[in-house]
């Protein structure tokens, strides 16, 4: 924080792109944590995603690519792409979810472990609402935390490995890392 005659601001959002084997990310922070990922983070997508983060924020993003919780979730992302992270422990900030969405994102990232898949239907359940399998899709479309909270650990009932927005290459390739598919032939 800096200090004005008004009183403390807060420091701008910052961000980073990390390159990674499913593709470029953009890691983007405040400083409660770590509040957007995005991927395919090539330059279009990179200033689209700073645009609408500014407003949401309230403050244009900054790039910095040491900033604390950038570089944290930049290791992490690495240590996990290795095989050697099962749980990310970097802060998040929850701010660009909120309602039944962040009650979902929030389950998802507390009971679905490395590994382990769940169905639409039943984190529907898990968050007292049975019968709301396609607003619990609605919700992993939105998540604005895609792999450090694992929205691609849910897939369709039926053993379909549902939607993605990341696409569903990204998606097989992040549960092949997990061991929950065989690993892409090609």
């Amino acid at each position: 924080m800096t200090e004005t005659s008004a009183g403390p601001t807060p420091a701008p959002p910052v961000w980073t792109v990390r390159e990674t084997p499913i593709g470029p990310l953009l890691l983007v922070a405040t400083g409660r944590g770590l509040v957007n990922v995005v991927f395919h983070a090539d330059g279009p997508t990179v200033r689209r995603a700073l645009s609408r983060l500014a407003g949401r924020l309230g403050a244009e993003p900054v790039r910095d690519d040491d900033a604390p919780v950038p570089a944290r979730a930049a290791r992490e992302l690495d240590a996990y792409f290795r095989g050697e992270l099962r749980e990310f422990s970097v802060p998040l900030d929850w701010s660009s979810t909120s309602g039944f969405n962040g009650r979902v994102l929030r389950v998802l990232a507390e009971s679905v472990p490395y590994g382990a898949v769940v169905d639409y239907g039943t984190l529907a359940r898990r968050v007292g609402e049975p019968g709301a399998a396609r607003a619990v899709g609605v919700a992993m479309g939105s998540n604005p935390l895609p792999v450090v909270v694992p929205c691609h650990r849910v897939v369709e009932s039926d053993g379909g490995i549902g939607g993605f927005g990341g696409g569903l290459e990204t998606k097989r390739a992040l549960l092949a890392l997990e061991g929950v598919l065989p690993a892409p032939l090609f």
